[in-house]
């Protein structure tokens, strides 16, 4: 299952896209309270959106975005085009969402 709630909308003539990342965050400056260890940096790197075959948005982020990260924008796009976002983290990880603009 994925870690992202991804959804696309037409809105006043654009696409309006709205994502949920269930992620950490981790910023790797933080101590756990029980053990006094610093918690390993672990936050998404890089963000990908794509829809249909052209790239409409990339990011690049680091560990000062929030804990389960929210991205909203709007493209110049239309109704029936596929949006999918990816993901990749500091670690490796990777995730992906898809969903049509309805």
């Amino acid at each position: 299952m994925s870690s992202i709630k991804l959804k696309a909308a037409m809105k006043d003539g654009t696409v309006e896209v709205k994502a949920l990342m269930t992620h950490p965050m981790e910023t790797g400056q933080r101590k756990d309270k029980k053990t006094g260890e610093l918690v390993p940096a672990h936050f998404i790197q890089d963000i990908i959106v794509t829809a249909g075959d052209k790239t409409i948005l990339t990011a690049k982020w680091g560990g000062s975005v929030s804990k389960n990260p929210y991205l909203a924008f709007n493209y110049a796009g239309k109704a029936g085009d596929k949006v999918k976002l990816a993901w990749t983290d500091n670690k490796g990880e990777k995730d992906s969402a898809e969903a049509d603009v309805a």
